[in-house]
């Protein structure tokens, strides 16, 4: 109940935040996810809460962008690409394969592989990992000082929720980062944490903030008749959206164009997200 009304009153502060996110959600799939102290085990509540998670965060992030990626055996794997349709993100989640457990996780490869997904997004919208990690061991193949650096000289916000114990070396990536280290005793507190993440946080203020960001409102394509490829899965559809600077079509909003790199939103998503920007 604590963190509930400290959560309320932070949403609430006058502050700037940023509405355009882009988060890699990594999730920990090594032998110590398979303990049971959560209902029925570790993996379990983590998929069923992150399901929920991430249906929150595109409701209150509506041109904001996730991608999933796991680690176990000391890889990283990146489970689907940074996109705004939840329907494909917990799809992903609900794959039986999700549940094969093994080793243990690398929390340097899968931040590596984290932070070189963020590097090709645009400068204006913010950077940011979240991490569900449940073993206190990690399988890493070189120093993680060097990670810590790189992962701050991109201002990339890393947060972190365990679901043992607090970990010196992962508390301080959080930390120097800016972001926010919490751990988990049971499902009630899983939920809390992990929420703490859905609303946006503050703009830092040594971040370039940008004047204007270049978006595309498509017009809706109608082709009734005869169906045209998407470009974003190459599939022939009657529905879909039109970029209006390449005319490309595109099956779902928002998303940035396949063809010519145009972030193309919708008026509604615009004006769900105009409170971050000029909060009152």
């Amino acid at each position: 109940d604590q963190r509930k009304r400290k959560r309320r009153l932070r949403d609430t502060l006058a502050v700037q935040r940023g509405i355009i996110r882009h988060v890699m959600l990594v999730i920990d799939q090594s032998e110590s996810m398979s303990v049971r102290d959560m209902t029925p085990t570790r993996i379990h509540a983590t998929l069923l809460l992150l399901e929920k998670f991430v249906v929150e965060f595109f409701d209150q992030n509506p041109i904001s962008q996730l991608s999933v990626v796991t680690t176990k055996d000391g890889l990283a794997e990146k489970l689907t690409e940074m996109s705004s349709n939840p329907t494909d993100h917990i799809r992903a989640l609900r794959k039986k394969t999700n549940r094969d457990l093994a080793g243990e996780p690398s929390i340097q490869n899968a931040l590596e592989l984290s932070m070189h997904a963020l590097r090709r997004v645009p400068s204006h919208g913010l950077r940011e990992i979240i991490c569900v990690i449940g073993s206190l061991t990690t399988c890493d193949p070189g120093d993680i000082e060097q990670t810590l650096c790189a992962l701050k000289h991109a201002q990339i916000r890393v947060s972190m929720v365990h679901l043992a114990a607090e970990v010196h070396v992962l508390k301080r990536i959080c930390k120097e980062t800016g972001g926010e280290f919490a751990v988990a005793m049971d499902e009630d507190d899983l939920k809390d944490s992990l929420f703490e993440c859905v609303p946006p946080p503050a703009i830092a203020q040594n971040k370039g903030l940008a004047s204007m960001a270049r978006m595309g409102f498509p017009s809706k394509a109608n082709c009734t008749l005869v169906p045209t490829p998407c470009a974003c899965h190459h599939e022939l559809t009657f529905e879909g959206f039109v970029c209006p600077r390449c005319k490309a079509k595109v099956c779902s909003l928002p998303t940035d164009c396949d063809v010519c790199g145009l972030a193309l939103v919708s008026a509604p998503h615009l004006a769900r997200s105009y409170h971050h920007l000029f909060p009152e």
